[in-house]
């Protein structure tokens, strides 16, 4: 797996945040808006052109050990989520990830969500950096270090399983 330090992501996210927004909003397709950058659920949220967000939450319970294994780890790891707002994948497993870590108490602090166009490239090119090639992709750090990434689904169709592995 590739390492990134700790301190380049720092940098990267620094270069970004001193900007007034962190996202561009793009059409790459008609009547399809894209979000490129740092997002955030609130984004989502209040944007009504996501009306999916609240639609993909129906019926949902997380993963009892990703839960578990989320609270345990709360203060060592910190996770980067890359999605396409455009992405049915994404637009399915997002929404989720949110009720996953609002379950386990995870403080949203430690997540940064950023979203991609469909070339999977972002603002200052972090997607391109740490190899992102599907969405979504969520990449768990810990001491600055990458110890694995579900990519969509993840290998048994279900990401939030695959994600309490992980975290194990």
């Amino acid at each position: 797996m590739k390492k990134i330090s700790l301190l380049f992501l720092s940098m990267t996210l620094g270069i970004v945040s001193f900007s007034q927004t962190n996202y561009q909003e793009i059409v790459e397709k008609p009547g399809e808006k894209t979000l490129k950058g740092i997002i955030s659920r609130e984004i989502l949220l209040a944007d009504t052109s996501f009306h999916w967000y609240a639609q993909n939450l129906k019926g949902y319970t997380p993963n009892a050990l990703a839960i578990t294994n989320l609270k345990k780890q709360a203060d060592s790891i910190e996770l980067l989520v890359f999605m396409g707002t455009w992405c049915e994948d994404s637009q399915f497993i997002i929404p989720k990830l949110f009720t996953l870590v609002n379950a386990s108490g995870f403080p949203e602090s430690k997540l940064s969500l950023f979203g991609v166009d469909r070339n999977k490239t972002t603002i200052s090119h972090l997607a391109e950096a740490l190899k992102v090639t599907n969405v979504p992709s969520i990449i768990v750090f810990k001491n600055g270090k990458e110890i694995g990434r579900v990519v969509e689904y993840g290998k048994y169709g279900m990401f939030d399983k695959e994600l309490g592995e992980i975290l194990q």
